[in-house]
């Protein structure tokens, strides 16, 4: 484990204790300049002349030290070092450690379009606006703040690191006619200069900096109550809109106080104050006109969110090398939520199919990284914010919660809640949290376990430290003889070359065996060593990872592969998925083969669960998109998935009944999608005809929930005249996730002209800097366009930097959606050689997980593409 001298911190020889922050004189144009004087209580831990703190395109106009006895003395000297981020005071005088002195820092700062530190972000009003709202071009204009993990240093000088806790004093000056919100209640306005109010707030409990939050704007709210009483009564919930869309923020409000409910009561009582700050696509649904998919993410995002007020903000990690302890555990408890208020919604099905998939596909590559990661440097955390740590780190956790018993796990995370109440900070980059804690104290990973084997009897720490602090995870090989079956246990690789040097991690694998279909759990034995027979297992039927709870892939057998496909009804859905993401993963490995997932999937043809088509099609389409360069083995591929989804496809149709359940309706638009891809002439018609009343004004003739299948069928299908009236749609639409759709269904494009049209388009100023990936993503996996998309960011690689750099999260996952479906060695070497003499600080850890993926498509393409043209040609999917 890491110490502090492990860490580049700042001095340690002053502590901040107070921070009294006021705003004023903000350039609502031009520039977006801002003035600032903030006031440090500072602890003085041992004599100096120098105070150093964290500030970033910040210029420091004036500073003065007061001491306790009212002697004053003005910095001598102000130094920057702008790659460490930091400002240095220089005094005269010794400043003794006595007690306590203040700092007081005049500066000016920018309000900048980063979506980092202070920013402004743009919108279109759905009401008429207030007179002061400014504009920026034909967009209006609201401000808020996002901090984490580094950037509060950006918006005032400060102590920008999360065990140098403070308390907050804030007030900032706005046109008198807007709202101003910050993580603490208002204590009240007072005039200044003509249009324009000081806005105020209480005093913080002691926090990290990149807690604090503000934002202002033409803001409305709605307010619920929760049914729990805290302190003696209901907490006040809220959620505040721009004007005019509060109403479709009911959805979001109604899942925010039933989640504060339910974790209280097995996390115990939640403090009443914070701020959260959510794109609109993740707190607001309009149930007559949004995708009901993204009912599924609000309900998710904000639960998650929530979360945090328990795993982050009441215990927090030591350190960023700890950031899982917040993120994995949002995210599962998140989950958990999830199925308890919405038990329709079948979401450990669909986080197999997400969420496990997604970390498993990041942690198969040389390029991963352990779930507890050394940190350094602060500024580095900002590539670890990824599905290792979010998604494995609660896969893990699922595994672990599965084999000790979900009750018994929650005992024992209560108790580690109540040991370690009020630690530092938390973390979360989804969505964008700054809600506070009265901070004191920090845990680990350990603090987490040891309070886990006193709960349950077991030594958790000795089964589950190779989880968190080793890269990768393991396969699972089987290999059976009569009445038993033999299990050996290798660390898994997408590239299928896995050294001995790599191989030496012995994880704990709970084997979860289950040998009687209709058996409800499995054994709970586990693997401890690399090998290990199971005896007295029923050859009919059996099958390890029962509901896929463990995180490794399994390796059987051809032919108990094909049995299992053969009697999938026997299995879970969980189960169903799993199977279909390990043959296909183990496909691309090498480890098994193509011809034996398409046989295995060709059972999948009268699958009724969403979740399990989801995974079916997701596999596919890779497959489609690896082998797209050869002609006949992307035709024979084209008619499988054909023949595969036509009966589902018909006999889903395309009207939703008035009773129909949500999973209903989201597997008819993945179906229509994918059966209008594989060439179903039938679905084509109708896709074009409903587009055709839809852009006439027949808005009833597109379901909302189908505008993604009929728009992405009808930009491949109907050539420049659909292009652009997409590209319209998205221009006029006044849904909330009408622009999210539009892009992705633009990115289908099929010529040259329109690839680069929308590719000029996407980094026009109609695209927020954050919606950017969206059609990218959309680009990269059309076959047809991602040469072009890897051409105009090799073109234009200054422009693309300066758009998206000013956010290195922004920047990294757009190049990696963008390069990592490519399959050929020598793309990799393009790559790898175009940015050899770049700077790629911010997203070089990126770009190898980019050639490592690739790497392992080509290598793929080339140990396959002729063994699965013969296959195709055996089962007549391909004549050529």
């Amino acid at each position: 484990m890491e110490s502090p001298a492990d860490r580049d911190i700042l001095p340690e020889c002053v502590k901040p204790v107070n921070y009294d922050i006021s705003l004023y004189d903000l350039e609502l144009g031009g520039d977006y300049s801002y003035n600032g004087l903030v006031k440090i209580e500072l602890q003085v831990k041992r004599p100096t002349r120098k105070i150093v703190v964290n500030a970033h395109q910040l210029k420091i106009r004036h500073v003065q030290l007061w001491s306790e006895s009212a002697r004053s003395q003005k910095a001598a000297d102000i130094s920057y070092n702008e790659k460490s981020q930091r400002a240095a005071f220089n005094f005269e005088d010794e400043i003794t450690a006595s007690g306590k002195v203040s700092l007081e820092v005049e500066f000016t700062g920018i309000m900048n379009d980063n979506m980092a530190g202070f920013y402004r972000s743009k919108y279109k009003p759905a009401v008429t606006p207030s007179k002061s709202v400014p504009m920026e071009g034909e967009n209006h204009l609201m401000f808020s703040t996002q901090f984490e993990s580094c950037d509060a240093r950006t918006a005032f000088p400060c102590f920008d690191e999360p065990n140098l806790k403070a308390s907050f004093d804030f007030s900032l000056e706005i046109p008198e006619d807007l709202v101003a919100l910050s993580n603490m209640p208002e204590t009240g306005t007072k005039e200044s200069k003509k249009g324009f109010k000081v806005v105020s707030f209480e005093r913080s409990p002691v926090m990290s900096t990149y807690l604090l939050a503000w934002a202002f704007g033409d803001l409305e709210y709605v307010e619920e109550f929760t049914r729990r009483k805290y302190n003696g009564k209901p907490m006040p919930v809220r959620v505040y809109t721009t004007k005019g869309l509060k109403d479709q923020a009911r959805f979001g409000l109604k899942n925010a106080y039933q989640v504060v409910d339910y974790f209280s009561e097995s996390h115990g009582a939640m403090e009443n104050w914070g701020l959260i700050t959510y794109r609109t696509t993740a707190i607001l649904f309009d149930k007559q006109h949004s995708d009901a998919k993204y009912k599924n993410r609000v309900a998710y995002v904000v639960a998650h969110e929530l979360a945090h007020q328990w795993f982050g903000n009441l215990v927090t990690m030591d350190w960023w090398s700890e950031l899982w302890l917040n993120e994995g555990f949002a995210t599962w408890v998140g989950w958990l939520a999830i199925d308890h208020l919405y038990p329709d919604f079948q979401v450990w099905c669909q986080f197999v199919t997400e969420a496990v998939q997604t970390a498993q596909q990041l942690d198969s590559l040389r390029a991963s990284h352990s779930i507890e990661v050394p940190v350094k440097d602060a500024l580095e955390i900002d590539q670890i914010f990824d599905a290792i740590s979010y998604l494995k780190g609660s896969s893990v956790i699922r595994m672990l919660s599965n084999h000790l018993g979900v009750d018994t796990f929650l005992r024992g995370v209560s108790n580690y809640l109540k040991a370690h109440a009020y630690g530092s900070f938390n973390s979360c980059s989804m969505a964008y949290e700054n809600i506070l804690a009265d901070l004191a104290g920090n845990a680990t990973t350990n603090d987490l376990w040891a309070a886990l084997s006193k709960t349950s009897g077991k030594d958790v720490n000795g089964f589950m430290d190779p989880w968190i602090r080793k890269i990768g995870f393991p396969l699972l090989t089987v290999a059976e003889e009569p009445g038993q079956i033999g299990v050996r246990q290798t660390r898994f690789l997408l590239t299928g070359d896995v050294k001995a040097e790599e191989d030496e991690t012995l994880w704990w694998i709970p084997l979860g065996l289950k040998t009687n279909p209709k058996a409800i759990g499995a054994t709970t034995e586990a693997l401890t060593s690399k090998e290990k027979t199971l005896r007295d297992v029923d050859e009919m039927f059996y099958k390890l990872n029962s509901d896929q709870t463990g995180f490794y892939r399994t390796n059987y057998p051809p032919a108990r592969l094909a049995k299992m496909g053969a009697e999938k009804d026997k299995l879970s859905t969980e189960d169903r998925i799993g199977l279909v993401a390990d043959a296909a993963a183990l496909a691309i490995s090498g480890d098994g083969t193509t011809a034996g997932l398409l046989t295995f999937i060709s059972n999948f043809y009268d699958e009724t669960s969403h979740a399990a088509w989801a995974q079916v099609v997701a596999s596919l389409v890779n497959i489609r998109s690896i082998f797209a360069e050869n002609e006949a083995v992307a035709d024979g591929l084209k008619q499988f998935t054909f023949k595969l989804v036509s009966p589902a496809t018909e006999k889903i149709g395309w009207e939703f009944g008035a009773e129909e359940d949500y999973l209903t309706g989201q597997l008819r638009a993945l179906l229509i999608s994918t059966a209008g891809g594989a060439g179903h002439k039938a679905t084509i018609e109708e896709a074009k005809r409903r587009f055709k009343l839809y852009v006439s004004g027949e808005r009833a003739a597109v379901h909302p929930s189908l505008r993604l299948p009929v728009f992405r069928i009808n930009v491949a299908e109907g050539g420049k005249e659909a292009y652009e009236a997409v590209k319209n749609e998205y221009m006029k639409t006044t849904s909330i996730d009408g622009k999210e759709i539009c892009l992705q269904a633009l990115g289908r494009v099929q010529t040259t002209e329109l690839i680069n049209d929308f590719l000029d388009f996407q980094f026009s100023d109609e695209v927020k800097v954050q919606d950017m990936h969206s059609g990218s993503v959309a680009l990269a996996a059309n076959p047809k366009a991602r040469d072009a998309l890897w051409q105009y960011i090799k073109d234009r690689w200054d422009m693309v930097h300066g758009k998206l750099s000013g956010n290195a999260v922004v920047l990294d996952r757009y190049l990696k959606n963008s390069l990592q479906k490519f399959a050929s060695h020598e793309k990799e070497k393009d790559i790898t050689g175009f940015f050899k003499d770049k700077d790629t600080k911010g997203f070089d850890r990126g770009l190898v997980q980019v050639s490592d993926t690739v790497r392992g498509n080509a290598n793929y393409k080339e140990r396959d593409e002729q063994l699965v043209l013969e296959w195709l040609q055996a089962h007549g999917y391909t004549t050529k």
